[in-house]
């Protein structure tokens, strides 16, 4: 179960359109072309944060998009090769909130796909990542939102629980109404704590904002309507 939900610690990125069709409509394909595209103009500019920073985030729509289709060995090579460009662009500029937040989230899609003992490594390096990201910019929905993401999967005895990472959510949805992903990852938060009229509403809220992102879809048919 882990290793098919993990796949939103993404969250709602900075992502082009392209990009947010090809994982709104699973097309990994399309997003492959991008990040290829991305990594060609990155090698010619090494020591560019943001070119780096393209690489990661479309690597990590490929890892988002093959862990919803259950695909762990495509997931693991997209998440590894994100995390190389992340881990780049953070060196570049250690004081971007958001290049912090990606390598959060690629770390925490590497540990969908990895044994447990590996999981645990790669869980606490996507929660460090992601608490740097709120300290440098505490009024990002999406910085609390990836937080949230990362404590529902981790055990209470580490830090985690889905009551940690409701209340993220709930700040996500404070700070940014619009973002279809905290209502989305809301409503999986209240399913896990068994309230699936709640979590209903919270799927539906989510198509709202985003009618095409067939993750969702899925997600509110298989939530028992009572």
């Amino acid at each position: 179960m882990i290793e098919f939900l993990l796949v939103a610690w993404l969250g709602t990125n900075l992502g082009s359109p392209d990009l947010e069709k090809g994982r709104n409509t699973q097309d990994r394909a399309a997003l492959e072309r991008i990040a290829a595209s991305a990594s060609a103009a990155a090698e010619k500019q090494s020591n560019d944060a943001a070119a780096q920073y393209k690489v990661a985030l479309a690597q990590s729509y490929i890892a988002e998009v093959a862990i919803e289709t259950r695909e762990k060995s495509q997931a693991q090579a997209a998440a590894e090769a994100g995390m190389k460009a992340a881990e780049r662009a953070t060196a570049l500029k250690p004081d971007v909130s958001e290049y912090h937040r990606i390598l959060g989230t690629l770390c925490g899609q590497e540990a969908s796909s990895a044994p447990i003992l590996v999981a645990m490594k790669y869980g606490r390096c996507a929660l460090d990542e992601v608490n740097k990201a709120i300290q440098l910019d505490p009024k990002s929905g999406l910085n609390y939102l990836s937080r949230g993401i990362g404590s529902y999967y981790l055990p209470t005895a580490f830090g985690g629980g889905t009551e940690l990472a409701i209340k993220d959510f709930q700040k996500a949805i404070e700070l940014d109404a619009q973002s279809d992903e905290a209502h989305l990852w809301m409503g999986l938060g209240l399913r896990k704590l068994k309230r699936d009229a709640e979590a209903r509403a919270e799927f539906k809220k989510s198509l709202e904002l985003n009618p095409t992102r067939v993750w969702t879809k899925q997600q509110l048919e298989k939530t028992p309507a009572q």
